[in-house]
C-alpha cells in the first residue's frame, strides 16, 4: 500500500497533490457542511486518497469544506439575488398600474416559477410595492416633463409674437389692439396664439416697455386714463376681499355639511354592501346592476361611481381576508398536515370542513393559498430551530472540533436536541436541518470564545476618563 502511494506521490509537489486531493472531494460530493469521519467512505477508495499522508490528508479536508462552504454561501447568495430580480422582472412584464392590488397580482401569476422563488411572502409583497412606488415616481416625473415642455412652447409662441410686434416700426404707446391686430392677423406668429386673450395681454405688456418721445397734448390724457384705471381696480379688488372675508365662514360651513353628507352616503353605501355583496368572487360590473335595484342606492347620489367601486374592492377584499383567515386556521387546527404534504392528500383531510368550500369555488386558489401556507410554516420552522440552537448553552465554538473527532459527541448534540418539539418537526427536511446546525457551528467556531464578564471596551474606559 505504502509502495503504491509513493509511486502516485512521486513527481509531484505537494500543492499539485493538494490540488488533486481536493478535485477528488469536489468530484465525489462531500458536503462542506459534514465531518471527517461521515465523508470517508466517499473517496477513502479513490485511488487519489493516497496522494497525501494521513495529517495532510484531513489538513486539506479542513481547508476544503471552508473554502466550499464559503462557495456555497456566495452561490446561495447571487441565486437570491438572481430570483429578486427575476421577480422584478415579472413585475415589470405583468403591466401594473400605481392603483394595482398584490391579491390580484398573486390570483395571475401566484402558479409561476419566478413567484415562487422568494419564499417569503412579506418581502414579495415589499418587492411589490416597490414597484409601484417606482411607477408613481415615473409618472410624476413625465407628467412633470410635458408640463415643462407646455411652458416651453408657450413661451416660444410668445417670444415670436413679441418679435412679430417689434417688426411694427409705427406702434407707440398711444397704438390701439383693434388697428394693429388687422394690421398682423395674416401672419403665422399671430395665428400660432389661438387665444385672443392672450394676443392683447401680450400686446398691453410689449406697449408697456415703449417710451413716448413726442409732445403731443395726448399723452397726458393717456397717463390720467391709466391712472383713474388703477384706482378703480384696486377699489374692486377691495370689494372682493370685503366679500370674501364675510363669506369665508359660511363657505367652509358648507364645506363641511357636504363633506359630513359624503360620508352618510358611504356609510349607506357600506351597509348596502354587506346586507347584498357576501360573496368574494363577485364583480363591480354585475353587482352594480343589482345594488341599483334596491331603495338604499338613491342615498348614495351624493358619492361618485369611482368612490363607489373603490368601497366595493374594499368590502371584498374584507372578505377575502376573513375567508382565508378561516382557512388558514382550519389547515392549523388539521394537525395531520405536515410540512411537505402534498396538495391532493391534505385536500382529502380538509374538504368535508365548511371553510374549505366558503373559501371559493377555485380548487387552485386553495393550492396556492395551501403552498403559502406551507411556505410560511417552513420558513417559522428554520427560524425556530435557529432559536433553539441559540438556547443550548452546551453548544459552544468549540463543539464543531469535537464533533469532527468524535462520533459520539455528535450523537450527544442531536439527542438533546431532539427533546424539543422545534427540532422534531424538520425531520421532514432533515438535510436542510443539518446544514443549518454545521452553519451555525461553523459560525460560533470563526467568532471565537465569548469575552469575558470583567472585559471592558476601550472607547468605554476612555469616555470614563
Amino acid at each position: 500500500m505504502e509502495l503504491k502511494a509513493a509511486k502516485l506521490r512521486a513527481g509531484k509537489s505537494l500543492e499539485q497533490r493538494q490540488e488533486e486531493f481536493k478535485q477528488m472531494l469536489l468530484e465525489r460530493g462531500v458536503s462542506a457542511f459534514s465531518t471527517w469521519d461521515k465523508e470517508l467512505p466517499k473517496f477513502v477508495f479513490d485511488p487519489r486518497y493516497m496522494l497525501l499522508g494521513v495529517k495532510d490528508r484531513k489538513v486539506c479536508f479542513e481547508d476544503f469544506i471552508r473554502t466550499r462552504a464559503e462557495e456555497e454561501r456566495k452561490e446561495k447568495r447571487n441565486k437570491l439575488k438572481e430570483k429578486r430580480d427575476a421577480f422584478k422582472r415579472l413585475l415589470e412584464e405583468a403591466r401594473l398600474t400605481p392603483k394595482s392590488l398584490f391579491s390580484d397580482f398573486v390570483v395571475k401569476y401566484g402558479k409561476q416559477e419566478i413567484f415562487k422563488g422568494i419564499e417569503k411572502l412579506r418581502e414579495r409583497e415589499t418587492l411589490f410595492n416597490e414597484h409601484l412606488e417606482e411607477l408613481k415616481l415615473s409618472r410624476k416625473s413625465k407628467e412633470e416633463e410635458l408640463k415643462q415642455a407646455a411652458r416651453g412652447r408657450i413661451e416660444k409662441l410668445k417670444n415670436d409674437f413679441v418679435e412679430l410686434l417689434r417688426e411694427q416700426k409705427s406702434l407707440s404707446v398711444r397704438s390701439h389692439w383693434k388697428k394693429v391686430k388687422a394690421a398682423i392677423a395674416d401672419d403665422s406668429r399671430y395665428k400660432a396664439v389661438e387665444s385672443s386673450s392672450l394676443r392683447e395681454d401680450y400686446f398691453k405688456e410689449y406697449i408697456k416697455t415703449l417710451t413716448d418721445t413726442s409732445n403731443e397734448p395726448g399723452v397726458a390724457a393717456v397717463e390720467e386714463r391709466d391712472r383713474q384705471e388703477r384706482i378703480q381696480a384696486s377699489l374692486r379688488e377691495r370689494e372682493r376681499e370685503v366679500m370674501m372675508s364675510r363669506t369665508a365662514q359660511e363657505k367652509e360651513w358648507d364645506r363641511e355639511k357636504e363633506e359630513l353628507r359624503k360620508s352618510e352616503a358611504a356609510q349607506h353605501f357600506k351597509a348596502l354592501l354587506v346586507d347584498m355583496v357576501r360573496n368574494a368572487d363577485a364583480t363591480w360590473h354585475d353587482t352594480k346592476k343589482n345594488l341599483r335595484k334596491d331603495h338604499r342606492w338613491e342615498l348614495t347620489e351624493l358619492i361618485d361611481d369611482h368612490e363607489r367601486e373603490k368601497l366595493f374592492r374594499s368590502h371584498v377584499n374584507n372578505l377575502l381576508e376573513r375567508k382565508r383567515l378561516q382557512f388558514r386556521r382550519l389547515m392549523e387546527e388539521t394537525s395531520q398536515i405536515t410540512l411537505t404534504m402534498p396538495w391532493k392528500k391534505a385536500r382529502k383531510l380538509i374538504k368535508e370542513d365548511p371553510r374549505y368550500k366558503n373559501f371559493g369555488d377555485s380548487d387552485e386558489r386553495r393550492e396556492a393559498e395551501y403552498d403559502y401556507y406551507l411556505r410560511e410554516k417552513m420558513v417559522a420552522a428554520k427560524e425556530d430551530f435557529k432559536k433553539l440552537l441559540l438556547e443550548i448553552k452546551s453548544i459552544t465554538y468549540r463543539t464543531r472540533a469535537l464533533v469532527q473527532e468524535s462520533e459520539k459527541h455528535y450523537k450527544d448534540v442531536i439527542d438533546v436536541l431532539k427533546n424539543d418539539k422545534r427540532y422534531l418537526i424538520l425531520d421532514c427536511e432533515a438535510e436542510e436541518r443539518e446544514k443549518i446546525l454545521q452553519n451555525y457551528l461553523v459560525e460560533l467556531e470563526e467568532k471565537g470564545p465569548p469575552p469575558p464578564p470583567t472585559a471592558t471596551n476601550p472607547s468605554d474606559r476612555l469616555k470614563r476618563l
